[in-house]
C-alpha cells in the first residue's frame, strides 16, 4: 500500500472525549474510528491488525478439530426463554427490537442457545459426538461502562467456541487441549510474558472456569499472580481452600491489575437438557449432552496489544499482528534517484511476498519519522540520496529502537 493513497491520516491529539490509551494511539495512528461510546469502526490499517489477530487464532481452533461456521447476530426470543436468559431481571444486557410484524427479537450476547438448537438437528447417536464449532461474530451488549475503548465495547468481535461431548471426561480432555491452544495463541500474538492462565469461579458448572489475565494498569480485573508457575487466582475466588486445591501459598501472590482477553468453561449440561440436545449411547440409553464454551474478543486483544507494547512515540505492533512487516519511507532528495530507487525496492519486496507500507508522500522526513513510530509497523526502512550511495538502507527495528544499515537480501530475511 503506497500512503499517499491511504485515505486515513495520523493526527497529533487525541480525541477529548477519550480516556484510554489504547483508542487514544489508535484513532490517532488512524486505525479506528469512533462512531458512539463503546462502538468502533475498523479503518484499512485497523482491519489488517485485526485480521491478522483472527488468523492466528483461527489456526488454533482448526488445529484442534473445530469447525468454523457464523450464527445470527439476530436471535430467537423463544429459545433464550427456554433456559431462563431472556428476562432483563436476569440478564441485563440485551439489545431487544419490536419486529414491524409483531414480536421481539434481540442482537447476540453470546450463542450457547441458537448453536445447541442447530446441533440438536444433527447429533442423535454417540457416533455424532464429540462436536466443536467455533465462529467470528460481532455479539452486541449494552455495557454500562464503555470507557475502556475496544478492550469494552458495545458492539464487538468475538471468537466463540463450543464443545459437544458425551461425558464428562470426554469434555474434560478437550478443555485442556482448548487451554493449551489458548496458551499457544496468547504467545504468538506476542503477549505471552504477560497474560496468565487465572483460576475464577466455574459458577454452577464446575469448580473452576479459566481466565487468561494480561496484566496492564489498564485493566479492570484484580489477580493475584505467582510468577514461578505462572498462574493467578481471580480476586473473587482467593480464598484458603483454592490455595490449598493449587498448592499456591499467599505469600509468593503478588496483586495485579489485568484485562481478561480470553475465557473457558464447562457447560455441563445446563444448556442440552434446556433446549433437548441428547444422544442415544452405545447401550441404547438417552443421555444429554456435555458441553464447554472458549472465548476471545480479537478486537480486546488488539487494544490490550497497544496498552502493554505502546512506548511515548506510538503503538508497537508485534510482527504476527503487524498491519505491513516494513515501512519504507523515502526521504526526497536532489533529484530522482531515490524515488527511482525506493519504488524499485518496493516492487521486489511486493513480488518476494513483503507486506509493505510505502510512504512516498512529500512531506518532510521529521513529519514521516513521527508517523511511522506512531503507527508502529516492526521495521521502518529509509530510501534516500545517502543510502544509494552506500548501497544500504537504514533500517530501525520499532520494537528495540536499534539501527542498522542492510542491504536487500537481508531486508528480506528480516524476521
Amino acid at each position: 500500500m503506497r500512503q499517499s493513497q491511504l485515505f486515513t491520516k495520523t493526527r497529533k491529539e487525541a480525541p477529548a472525549d477519550e480516556v484510554s490509551k489504547n483508542a487514544q494511539l489508535l484513532i490517532r495512528a488512524g486505525y479506528i474510528h469512533k462512531e458512539i461510546a463503546g462502538v468502533y469502526s475498523y479503518l484499512p490499517l485497523g482491519l489488517r491488525v485485526l485480521n491478522n489477530i483472527v488468523s492466528v487464532i483461527r489456526e488454533e481452533m482448526n488445529a484442534l478439530g473445530a469447525q468454523e461456521l457464523v450464527l445470527t447476530a439476530l436471535q430467537d426470543k423463544n429459545i433464550w426463554e427456554k433456559t431462563d436468559r431472556w428476562d432483563d431481571k436476569k440478564v441485563d444486557n440485551w439489545f431487544k427490537i419490536e419486529i414491524k410484524n409483531g414480536g421481539q427479537t434481540g442482537l447476540g450476547i453470546t450463542h450457547e442457545e441458537p448453536l445447541t438448537r442447530i446441533m440438536s438437528e444433527y447429533i442423535s447417536s454417540y457416533r455424532d459426538l464429540p462436536v466443536f464449532s467455533y465462529q467470528f461474530q460481532t455479539k452486541f451488549r449494552n455495557e454500562v461502562r464503555a470507557k475502556s475503548g475496544i478492550m469494552r465495547g458495545r458492539e464487538f468481535l468475538m471468537k466463540d467456541l463450543y464443545s459437544f461431548c458425551k461425558n464428562p471426561q470426554e469434555q474434560e480432555a478437550f478443555y485442556e487441549k482448548a487451554k493449551q491452544a489458548y496458551v499457544t495463541i496468547f504467545n504468538r500474538l506476542g503477549l505471552g510474558d504477560l497474560t496468565y492462565v487465572t483460576f475464577a469461579s466455574g459458577g454452577i458448572f464446575s469448580k473452576y472456569s479459566h481466565e487468561f489475565q494480561t496484566v496492564t494498569e489498564a485493566g479492570e480485573d484484580l489477580v493475584y499472580v505467582d510468577e514461578k508457575k505462572k498462574i493467578a487466582i481471580n480476586k473473587e475466588v482467593l480464598n484458603d481452600e483454592v490455595l490449598k486445591d493449587l498448592n499456591l501459598k499467599r505469600d509468593h501472590l503478588v496483586e495485579k491489575k489485568a484485562v481478561e482477553v480470553g475465557n473457558i468453561f464447562n457447560l455441563g449440561t445446563r444448556f442440552s437438557e434446556a433446549l433437548s440436545l441428547s444422544y442415544v449411547d452405545e447401550k441404547g440409553e438417552k443421555k444429554p449432552v456435555y458441553m464447554g464454551s472458549y472465548g476471545i474478543g480479537p478486537g480486546r486483544v488488539m487494544g490490550t496489544i497497544v496498552e502493554v507494547l505502546a512506548d511515548e512515540k506510538g503503538i508497537v505492533w508485534p510482527a504476527s499482528v503487524a498491519p505491513f512487516k516494513i515501512h519504507l519511507v523515502l526521504l526526497h532528495g536532489k533529484d530522482s534517484k531515490a524515488e527511482k530507487q525506493a519504488d524499485k525496492l518496493y516492487e521486489k519486496l511486493q513480488k518476494k511476498g513483503v507486506e509493505v507500507l510505502f510512504d512516498d508522500r512529500e512531506v518532510r522526513a521529521g513529519e514521516k519519522f513521527a508517523d511511522a513510530d506512531l503507527i508502529g509497523i516492526p521495521y521502518r526502512v529509509v530510501v534516500s540520496d545517502k543510502t544509494i550511495e552506500n548501497g544500504t538502507y537504514e533500517c530501525k527495528d520499532r520494537r528495540t529502537g536499534n539501527v542498522t544499515m542492510v542491504d536487500e537480501d537481508e531486508l528480506l530475511a528480516l524476521d
